[in-house]
């Protein structure tokens, strides 16, 4: 079961999204001829995801090493301790981003300008983000991250490490400080994660959508070859009940 869903989100994520609802139905079917009623069930679930969320999706699948790229990447900017340190990580961050940002578009022709900076930010999001992270490669809609990163030291991003210990008035200051900044955080992840959300919900709505097209359209087609099957019907009894009135006057 795992493998056969497995299989089916590396074909629908690595695909053109414009083939996604087409294909995802005929892979649901096939785990249901294969007997597995769950998986295809799992399938059905899976969300068409945007030309970004795939561009980034395409970009992850093919090569191995962006993954863990942005894992080293991450995990330094979560351990930096000191200013020039995370200076240098941040840097490297910017740098990081641009290159996958381009090698994710490669090959598109005239990517525009919302493409490239929904690209951006998803991969910016993912090294900030370990649940953006985590969904590489299955994502289904661009991410952005607008707090200072998961578990950066905030006095080391601010100015690099005094040289002498601060007094103890100084140093409750800044730790009320770095727990104010902390909430902060936790509001811009809950307020980014509320946005995705409602993207999520759009997405969904937008897919069923096309579903209920769908349906009305070959609900419409039925009815049309209803009505055509009644007039051959009809047309059949009316030759039955002139042929069956020509055997009788025959036979008087």
């Amino acid at each position: 079961m795992a493998d056969l869903l497995a299989d089916a989100e590396a074909e629908l994520y690595a695909a053109d999204p414009d083939e996604f609802t087409g294909r995802r139905a005929e892979l649901a079917a096939s785990a249901r001829e294969a007997g597995e009623p769950a998986v295809a069930r799992q399938v059905t679930a899976l969300r068409k995801p945007t030309r970004s969320a795939w561009v980034v999706n395409r970009l992850v699948r093919s090569d191995p090493g962006v993954r863990s790229r942005i894992d080293v990447l991450a995990a330094g900017l979560r351990e930096a301790s000191d200013g020039a340190r995370l200076r240098e990580l941040t840097a490297a961050r910017a740098s990081l981003v641009d290159e996958l940002t381009r090698a994710a578009l490669r090959g598109l022709p005239a990517p525009p300008a919302a493409l490239r900076e929904e690209v951006t930010a998803t991969l910016d999001a993912a090294i900030a983000d370990p649940e953006v992270a985590a969904r590489l490669g299955t994502l289904v809609r661009a991410a952005q991250y607008a707090g200072f990163g998961p578990g950066l030291n905030l006095a080391a991003a601010a100015a690099p490490a005094p040289k002498s210990k601060a007094p103890a008035p100084a140093q409750a200051a800044a730790e009320r400080e770095a727990r104010r900044r902390e909430k902060i955080m936790e509001a811009e992840r809950g307020l980014a994660q509320a946005g995705q959300d409602v993207q999520a919900a759009a997405a969904a709505e937008r897919d069923l959508e096309d579903a209920v097209r769908r349906l009305e359209a070959e609900l419409a087609d039925a009815r049309q070859r209803l009505a055509q099957a009644r007039r051959q019907s009809y047309r059949a009894e009316s030759r039955q009940q002139r042929a069956a009135q020509q055997l009788s006057r025959l036979r008087e």
